[in-house]
């Protein structure tokens, strides 16, 4: 069974950093495709930023210059480093896995196409 478990959200001021980090309990993150994605009440779930079965990273127009995306492949950890924050990017923030099936896998194929999901980490901007 496969968990993720998200962690390094907060609050923080208009211009600051915060690094989020997703613990996978999985035998190697390579064969799975991770993404992150953030919501907010009453809007749908939004990919931001993701590593995709190629090993390309993917971003959002949105966190796009401002948000790096990593993963520590040893550790079986993804990260989302967050600059230059603004209020528009306060959400809870969620990191999901989709294992590698073939063909293309990454944040285009939206949220329900991701098989398992973290509990989400509030990142609050002010």
């Amino acid at each position: 069974h496969v968990q993720l478990v998200e962690s390094g959200g907060g609050s923080v001021q208009v211009g600051g950093s915060l690094r989020l980090s997703c613990v996978a309990s999985v035998d190697t993150i390579g064969r799975y495709c991770m993404g992150w994605f953030r919501q907010i009440p009453d809007k749908e779930r939004e990919g931001i930023a993701g590593i995709e079965s190629d090993g390309s990273t993917s971003y959002a127009d949105s966190v796009k210059g401002r948000f790096t995306v990593s993963q520590d492949s040893a550790k079986n950890i993804l990260y989302l480093q967050m600059n230059s924050l603004k209020p528009e990017d306060t959400a809870m923030y969620y990191c999901a896995a989709k294992y590698y099936r073939g063909g293309y896998c990454g944040l285009n194929l939206g949220p329900a196409a991701f098989d398992y999901w973290g509990q989400g980490t509030q990142v609050t901007v002010s």
